[in-house]
């Protein structure tokens, strides 16, 4: 994590999760600015490049989890989530993808939303998935 102070006095923050694109590409996975905390496009690739899950309700579960990790590290929690949306490159894993969902925000009600995809970075990734907390 670092941070970038901006001229209008905002604190920053930008975090990354170890996916080796992060490094490469060079961009954040989370990104705080006051309040408001922004996940960015994530799938289940894990630290040394592999896919997590064969199938969309194990993806879904592996980046909803990793994301809430992010979230702990800026000082937030599920109950923060306003919004989660969910790219998928196979609508009729909506049930899959909605029933590892609920298992963790039934009870929130963010914004839900799935999109269908025709493809994502690689072809064994089902789901990508983007967040937006409000911290309180």
């Amino acid at each position: 994590m670092y941070t970038i102070w901006k001229g209008n006095s905002m604190n920053i923050q930008r975090y990354q999760s170890g996916a080796p694109l992060e490094e490469k590409m060079g961009y954040s996975r989370m990104v705080k600015a006051g309040n408001l905390i922004l996940i960015g496009g994530t799938t289940s690739v894990q630290p040394d490049g592999s896919v997590f899950g064969k199938d969309a309700y194990n993806q879904t579960k592996y980046v909803l989890e990793k994301q809430l990790r992010l979230l702990q590290q800026a000082g937030s929690k599920a109950e923060d989530v306003i919004s989660v949306d969910v790219f998928t490159v196979n609508m009729s894993d909506g049930a899959e993808i909605g029933k590892a969902y609920a298992e963790i925000f039934h009870e929130i009600r963010p914004l839900f939303t799935v999109v269908g995809t025709t493809e994502l970075n690689r072809s064994t990734q089902l789901v990508e998935i983007k967040m937006t907390a409000m911290m309180q």
